[in-house]
């Protein structure tokens, strides 16, 4: 078992209610197989702020223990994992992100904050093309550095990008000193490395601990929500790999954009663009028709303005690739950017952030589970 309490700082009122909840579940381990949190949590007798957030972050919300669980609601305990460890989850957003006060901005509006700020953006790019009197001209090419120059884009986006990867790595460090102050990483680690890196490319723990995925509006099980969030995921890789083989063409190969159709950055980016249009909308409906139990309402807006942000970013940009010989390519440009630029500035305060959380929990729980298999030999 582990020896740490944690339970010097104090809880607050959510973390609270997953400490009562985690006794319970302690003490019955019907879930014991389902995912990652009830093994993790067969180690512990007592649960401070340092686990709890450590388990809020292992939780994926799938919601089959929620439907397994004989003291859920009407039951008087009202056990529900899946609500209380979405709650916790988001404070744990809030409290680790760098600047804080970020964090905490967008977690209380963060649907009309993402969209807010792209349409803002690509507002404020739109009036500068028309000032230039260069919106609605025909480029030849399609090429759009002659709209907005190539250093201009890098400086400007480059920048922000650079900022929000800094902002995300500091709060990723901050939360694994907090759940792990005692962790180094060593060359022993590696196969727990390993494990976290097949666990996050192949959602395992959005199969709801037996293979047929979550539940969904009832009892019936589907894998629906793992599938779209591989289109999701897939989908951006591919756009981001589209970019990096762009960047390579571009400083290493002398070879400057726009590329041919059939070029590889440019059907990498076709590709990806399809996955980011098919995921995120799957996303969107299947986030609407969960279940009114699974998870807290109050981080919709969160997931809401992080779908969203994707799929506009994939559908604007997609349209500008139909469009780049046309006149509306300045206009499809400057809308674009503004949603590039409005996911970058919100990247480490929007569910982006989660992934990288998560993954930190699950190498947590893999080195646990590598010492508790050599303490037992």
């Amino acid at each position: 078992m582990n020896a740490e309490s944690n339970l010097i700082p104090v809880l607050n009122i959510d973390e609270e209610e997953v400490n009562r909840q985690m006794q319970i579940c302690n003490a019955c381990r019907y879930c014991e197989g389902f995912c990652a949190v009830f093994p993790a949590m067969t180690q512990r007798l007592e649960f401070g702020k340092a686990d709890i957030h450590y388990l809020a972050n292992l939780c994926h919300n799938c919601g089959a223990c929620l439907h397994a669980c004989q003291y859920a609601a009407p039951h008087e305990f009202e056990v529900n994992i899946p609500k209380s460890m979405a709650k916790v989850r988001l404070k744990t957003y809030t409290d680790y992100a760098w600047p804080q006060k970020l964090g905490g901005l967008y977690q209380r509006n963060g649907l009309t904050l993402a969209l807010s700020s792209a349409l803002g953006l690509g507002l404020f790019l739109v009036l500068t093309l028309l000032i230039q009197g260069s919106l609605f001209s025909k480029i030849e090419g399609g090429d759009f550095y002659q709209i907005f120059p190539h250093n201009t884009l890098v400086t400007m986006f480059g920048s922000v990008f650079i900022f929000s990867i800094l902002a995300l790595v500091l709060g990723v460090v901050r939360f694994w000193r907090q759940v792990a102050p005692r962790e180094k990483l060593q060359q022993e680690h590696a196969p727990a490395l390993m494990q976290v890196g097949e666990a996050a490319l192949t959602l395992k723990y959005l199969d709801g601990g037996h293979g047929q995925g979550c539940n969904n509006e009832d009892d019936a099980y589907t894998l629906a929500r793992r599938r779209f969030h591989h289109l999701t995921f897939y989908g951006f890789m591919l756009c981001l790999s589209a970019t990096s083989v762009a960047t390579l063409y571009h400083y290493f190969m002398g070879w400057e954009a726009p590329y041919p159709i059939f070029s590889l950055p440019v059907m990498l980016g076709i590709i990806g663009g399809l996955g980011l249009l098919v995921g995120p909308a799957g996303l969107l409906y299947l986030n609407y028709k969960r279940h009114p139990e699974h998870g807290d309402q109050a981080q919709r807006p969160m997931d809401r303005a992080f779908i969203v942000l994707l799929f506009m970013i994939s559908l604007t940009g997609l349209l500008l690739l139909g469009f780049r010989e046309s006149t509306l390519m300045p206009l499809m440009l400057a809308l674009h950017l503004g949603f590039v630029m409005a996911f970058f500035l919100t990247m480490p305060y929007s569910k982006f952030g989660h992934g990288f959380y998560r993954c930190a929990a699950l190498f947590k729980f893999y080195l646990e589970t590598l010492k508790d298999n050599k303490s037992k030999r």
